[in-house]
């Protein structure tokens, strides 16, 4: 069984442990418009850049809403 060590707060009184805020880090932290998108590896190897990548897809919806029926 575990022994558990009781910390002294060294904390002083100024501090407001109710105001202070958890950063998340990894997977869950907060995202600021930036959406990932994982590429097979075969798809990838096509691809130099996120640029390219990109004006791929748009080349392909420019053609997608030229031709409907596609």
């Amino acid at each position: 069984m575990k022994r558990v060590k009781i910390m002294e707060d060294e904390l002083r009184d100024e501090y407001d442990l109710k105001r202070l805020k958890v950063r998340k880090m990894g997977v869950n932290r907060k995202k600021f418009g930036d959406t990932i998108i994982k590429l097979d590896a075969d798809v990838a190897d096509f691809f130099p850049n996120a640029e390219s990548v990109n004006e791929a897809l748009r080349f392909l919806i420019r053609i997608a809403q030229d031709n409907p029926k596609v």
